[in-house]
């Protein structure tokens, strides 16, 4: 399940991923963050609860990105029923909370799901790392 702002490069390419590998993904936002061309077999939906309900998996992101500053306050309201905390992860099928970092604790996620046994951010941070770097010595020609 993914939480929050669902119209950015985050959901999108989850919702991408998921479809491709044939992982079930909800997606939960205000109508208004909606992912309008969600791809096929990817659910919307506008209740947070609903969306973890089941889950394996508790996903999110920050609510506000860059250039976006000048919307902060409006997204600050809007996307405030949409926090990741202990309340809403024990909605879920006990799920590993998974965040793309850096995350804005207190916003989209508490300090206490950030810490918790079930974050899995920090070693997801450590497989993005050596991906990231695979990808550059594959562009550097380094053998």
């Amino acid at each position: 399940a993914y939480v929050g702002d669902a119209d950015n490069n985050v959901a999108r390419s989850l919702a991408q991923g998921c479809v491709a590998v044939g992982a079930e993904l909800t997606l939960a936002s205000p109508e208004a963050y909606a992912l309008e061309d969600a791809p096929y077999g990817v659910r919307r939906v506008t209740d947070p609860a609903e969306a973890v309900a089941g889950a394996q998996i508790v996903y999110t992101d920050v609510w506000v990105s860059m250039g976006q500053d000048a919307e902060a306050e409006q997204r600050m309201k809007d996307l405030a029923a949409y926090q990741v905390d202990a309340a809403l992860m024990a909605k879920s099928n006990d799920a590993f909370f998974l965040h793309c970092l850096p995350a804005r604790r207190g916003e989209e996620v508490t300090d206490e799901v950030m810490e918790s046994a079930k974050s899995a951010v920090w070693r997801q941070a450590e497989n993005r790392m050596h991906t990231a770097r695979g990808a550059l010595a594959w562009l550097a020609g380094v053998r």
